[in-house]
């Protein structure tokens, strides 16, 4: 049974430093041979490009564009009247992984942004709604990283704390992946499983991580309620959960997405014999 592999998320770890180029220096003198970022589009794309290269450090998942952060929005995949922007944020995540990332050089996912309910909405009212539309660009997208080589990701967000109008929140809700898993696109799309998320919207981690397993295609971890540190004090075992992604042979990733305690950008996580 292979070990399980572990990536530093560079929005989160390491924001002492500016530059995710920096982080990603940083990251490799921590240990790991991954990284994941939200966003790149900010970015110099040359000097992360550079960092890269010169670190032999994998990036292994980015977002599609979230929209206009400063109208509040966080993805446009299940926003109505939005589908001409979706596209053209998928062209850009595309743009800038293939510029620093070297497709096809090696794995990466997108993660495909479902996004917020509209403002003064309600969620029941225009649920049926945003599904058919999130499936419709699901279905556009499917063609193009199919043709890339790339495996798209949806993640459900709880609603419960971290954002109360994020029109996927439960992995229970992957009715609309399994529209897509089911067809001729089962291996472009895939359920991000962010255990922070699941475990405040459903808690039943190791009965749903058996029932998802099979279109589970990339984890996050930290600790609940804080979510700092998976071995800081919480609510949720993190050696029994990594046992059972083990025993089930996960072989994807495990970004460390969690806001560091103390001083220091970054702490050693007691992950005994697994390696980063």
């Amino acid at each position: 049974m292979a070990p399980l592999k572990f990536c530093a998320n560079i929005s989160w770890l390491f924001t002492e430093l500016p530059d995710l180029s920096q982080r990603i220096y940083a990251a490799a003198s921590a240990g790991f041979q991954a990284v994941e970022a939200a966003w790149l589009y900010d970015t110099d794309l040359q000097e992360l490009q550079r960092a890269r290269e010169a670190t032999g450090v994998e990036v292994v998942l980015i977002n599609t564009p979230p929209g206009d952060v400063n109208a509040g929005e966080l993805g446009l995949g299940a926003v109505p009247g939005r589908e001409a922007e979706f596209r053209q944020g998928l062209d850009q995540a595309l743009n800038s992984g293939s510029s620093v990332l070297s497709f096809p050089c090696y794995i990466i996912r997108i993660h495909l942004m479902a996004g917020r309910v509209p403002v003064g909405t309600n969620r029941m009212a225009v649920a049926k709604e945003m599904e058919a539309i999130f499936i419709h660009n699901l279905n556009y997208a499917a063609d193009i990283l199919s043709k890339e080589g790339i495996t798209g990701l949806i993640e459900p967000i709880n609603t419960r704390i971290t954002d109360p109008r994020y029109f996927l929140d439960s992995p229970h809700q992957g009715e609309t992946l399994k529209k897509i898993h089911d067809d001729d696109n089962k291996q472009i799309f895939e359920l991000f499983q962010d255990i922070f998320h699941w475990q405040i919207m459903d808690g039943n981690l190791t009965k749903n991580i058996h029932k998802y397993f099979h279109i589970i295609g990339h984890v996050q971890i930290a600790q609940v309620p804080g979510r700092n540190e998976p071995d800081s004090a919480g609510e949720l075992n993190y050696n029994f959960l990594f046992n059972t992604l083990e025993n089930h042979d996960y072989q994807g990733y495990i970004g460390c997405e969690y806001k560091p305690l103390g001083e220091c950008s970054f702490s050693c996580i007691n992950l005994g014999e697994k390696t980063f």
